[in-house]
């Protein structure tokens, strides 16, 4: 993740905008979830597919700024050359983006054809009627050219755009409502210097990571073990905390007819709870309550943490000349595998979306389409220069991506060691953003002297009767 997700509250509207519209939207009682019936435009298209179906149409997109779509821009007269389209892409800061994201697409008025969007964003968006179900595009032969090959694509990252709205069912069923543009998996970076000159290695279990890092701890010299996220947001429990989470065993809910029970207060998940919120004491960052990715990755970059647990693309740049007083010090390790061996890995995707009150889809699909291709892709990671975070085609980081590796030591091999079990581990539901900050409260209770289960126990309870 390259920048933060931080404060869901302001960034969706909860309680404002977004649930006035959302509450709005559903007392129409018509439409994907509730929301206004927009149809498909997909079966509109008919005859060969051709790139310069849609000439001469201008479509607008919204946008924040992030290497992704950085590494994109100089590619757009390309896209315009190739297709006769051209793109008035607004770009908002992430701090404000969900926010005028949510206003536009709540408004129905299609001034916005495409958009970014995260996968978790799909289950605030989706449900009302707000996006497009793309399913029907790439099915049509019309529509997306025989080239596109959808299911280069990583699984998990199809899988994880994809969902029937319906509680208790599983990612990858019902619509896809965005393609993966760029994503990251959440593993461990660390000062490979330090760790040659010591004679050590990565741990490979949790409890050798936990020693570990507080060996390396060395609070009178300003060192300490490892980074990793500790504010009052729902992206403190998303990366490292859920990837070891899931590792170690524990689910967020479990399903039985259609009603979600949520279980972060199993045994287990206590146990690895006080574990984590143990290492975060030992050897966190001294304001822990506070961090971030950015502190994280600075603390890393200065040579303060001597471990980061938390997206791989907001840790390489720390390795690249110039960027941190760390560079060319730094390498890549799975994490600790988990008590089975499994290396089960939550991620993060930024991904391209169609607002479905469009009145251009055809266009608005050619970009999409077109955006997250190879050409474009491999194009795009060759223009960022390791910008580009991880590209989510398969034969895309095979490819050019691999070439760019060489003095990233360990990525290739982290990678390619996570990347089959890597997919969103949260159970799907509507009112994600507030439990999983609910979460990160009481990840702080307890980090301040509440004792574990009973906070644990009075968390599942809320989050139970939140996503009834």
């Amino acid at each position: 993740m390259t920048h933060s997700r931080r404060d869901l509250l302001r960034l969706l509207g909860i309680g404002g905008a977004a649930a006035g519209a959302a509450g709005a939207l559903a007392a129409c009682g018509v439409g994907t979830g509730g929301g206004p019936r927009q149809e498909n435009g997909a079966n509109q298209i008919t005859g060969g597919f051709d790139w310069r179906k849609a000439a001469g149409t201008e479509i607008a997109i919204l946008q924040t700024p992030h290497p992704y779509q950085v590494a994109f821009q100089p590619l757009l007269a390309e896209f315009t050359q190739l297709t006769g389209i051209t793109v008035k892409a607004d770009l908002v800061a992430e701090a404000d983006y969900f926010t005028r994201l949510n206003t536009e697409l709540a408004s129905g008025a299609g001034n916005y054809d495409a958009f970014m969007t995260g996968a978790y964003f799909i289950w605030t968006y989706g449900p009302p009627g707000w996006m497009e179900d793309l399913k029907p595009w790439l099915a049509n032969s019309s529509a997306t050219s025989p080239d596109y090959d959808f299911e280069d694509i990583y699984p998990g990252l199809r899988r994880s755009t994809s969902w029937d709205f319906q509680t208790g069912s599983p990612l990858g069923t019902g619509g896809q409502w965005a393609i993966p543009w760029g994503f990251e998996t959440n593993v461990v970076c660390y000062n490979k210097a330090e760790f040659d000159r010591r004679g050590i290695k990565p741990a490979e279990t949790f409890d050798n990571f936990i020693q570990l890092a507080t060996d390396l701890t060395d609070r009178a010299n300003n060192r300490y073990g490892v980074a990793f996220r500790g504010s009052r947001s729902w992206a403190t429990i998303h990366p490292g905390f859920m990837t070891q989470f899931t590792r170690q065993g524990c689910k967020d809910y479990t399903s039985e007819g259609g009603k979600l029970t949520a279980t972060m207060n199993t045994p287990a998940a206590v146990d690895f709870t006080r574990k984590w919120v143990q290492l975060a004491r030992a050897a966190g960052p001294t304001s822990w309550t506070t961090y971030e990715y950015p502190n994280c990755t600075a603390d890393l970059g200065a040579g303060t943490a001597m471990m980061v647990y938390d997206a791989d693309s907001a840790t390489y740049p720390q390795n690249i000349k110039g960027n941190s007083a760390q560079a060319g010090n730094l390498a890549w390790h799975p994490g600790p595998a988990g008590p089975d061996g499994n290396y089960g890995t939550n991620l993060w995707t930024w991904s391209l979306a169609m607002n479905a009150a469009s009145k251009k889809k055809l266009a608005a699909w050619l970009f999409i389409q077109w955006a997250t291709g190879k050409q474009a892709q491999t194009k795009a990671v060759q223009t960022g220069q390791r910008g580009f975070a991880d590209p989510t085609r398969a034969s895309v980081f095979n490819g050019a991506f691999k070439q760019t590796l060489g003095n990233f030591p360990g990525y290739q091999e982290t990678f390619e060691r996570v990347i089959q079990s890597t997919d969103i581990k949260f159970t799907p539901q509507k009112q994600f953003f507030k439990t999983t900050e609910d979460w990160a409260v009481a990840l702080q209770d307890i980090y301040s002297g509440q004792d574990a289960k009973t906070r644990l126990d009075a968390l599942a309870t809320a989050s139970t009767a939140a996503v009834a």
